[in-house]
């Protein structure tokens, strides 16, 4: 069997729910979808480590539209590059500036949440928390680890005594699972 051959089977079964598979491509193409994130966005590890997550949930949330006529590290990378794109439109918050003879106009980029944007954050923050406790302790714990704490991988699975790629797999479980919760708010995980 050809390393094609096996990556397509791992593919299939992965099409069919199959965790062995997803687990397999997971790490098959980690480290190739984080440099390449990394490289884009000026060596900013914890953003590329972010976008990789969420461009293997998005890509196992829609594995079974994978066309295979295409490279599915191509694929990866397509996704990966329209969530960056998407992370970049996020980030711009133009202000209009005009300067002190009325005839110059700066766009500034106003990073700074308004009052009314700290309330709202505040509340949607309060919200979280409630569905992240709605979770099983063990992903409330990466999460928190992840995203409260703000540790890295390697600390995650330092803390944790597990591997990093158990521990990238459980974040990714965590977030999907999270986000069922949020969309579906009677259902227990």
């Amino acid at each position: 069997m050809t390393s094609k051959d096996i990556l397509f089977t791992h593919i299939k079964a992965a099409q069919k729910g199959d965790q062995t598979a997803y687990h397999y491509l997971l790490n098959l193409y980690w480290n190739d979808v984080y440099l390449f994130l990394q490289s884009k966005i000026s060596n900013d590890s914890i953003d590329a480590e972010d976008i990789t997550i969420i461009t293997f949930s998005k890509a196992f949330d829609k594995i079974e539209s994978y066309d295979d006529t295409f490279s599915f590290k191509t694929w990866l990378f397509t996704i990966a590059k329209n969530l960056l794109i998407d992370e970049f439109r996020k980030k711009k918050n133009p202000t209009i500036s005009i300067g002190s003879n009325n005839k110059e106009v700066y766009q500034l980029f106003d990073n700074n949440p308004s009052p009314e944007d700290k309330i709202i954050i505040e509340q949607n923050l309060a919200e979280l928390k409630r569905n992240i406790k709605q979770l099983k302790p063990k992903y409330q714990q990466v999460i928190n680890f992840r995203y409260f704490q703000e540790m890295s991988y390697q600390e995650i699975a330092t803390a944790l005594s597990e591997p990093i790629n158990n521990v990238k797999v459980k974040l990714l479980r965590a977030k999907k699972l999270l986000a069922e919760i949020i969309t579906n708010p009677n259902v227990k995980k």
